[in-house]
């Protein structure tokens, strides 16, 4: 078994939950969000951030709005919806306990 199977599954089960932390902090155009992810070690590409980002949107987690822009053509900057913020809140806990869970089995 490759470690680095488990690692990308590891990764794509914690990337919604990143992606609505990300946008907590501050509205993104979709570029900054990869950036984001890419520095923190969250290897994702835009083939598996734009069908995410449409399915966060239709769940009504997320939304978004054109801006026009100095470098082309207008950008599309998504924004935590409120049910995208409580639906963040309840992932936290979830976090957590999974983190105890798995610090707890690993003692």
């Amino acid at each position: 078994m490759k470690i680095e199977n488990t690692k990308a599954q590891m990764r794509k089960g914690v990337l919604e939950y990143c992606i609505l932390s990300i946008l907590s902090r501050n509205d993104a155009y979709a570029s900054d969000i990869i950036k984001e992810l890419k520095e923190a070690k969250m290897i994702v590409v835009e083939g598996t951030l734009y069908p995410l980002l449409t399915r966060l949107k239709n769940a009504g987690l997320l939304s978004y709005r054109w801006e026009e822009s100095t470098q082309g053509p207008p950008r599309k900057y998504y924004t935590i919806a409120t049910l995208g913020t409580e639906f963040l809140n309840e992932l936290d806990q979830s976090w957590q306990e999974l983190v105890e869970a798995v610090n707890t089995i690993k003692k």
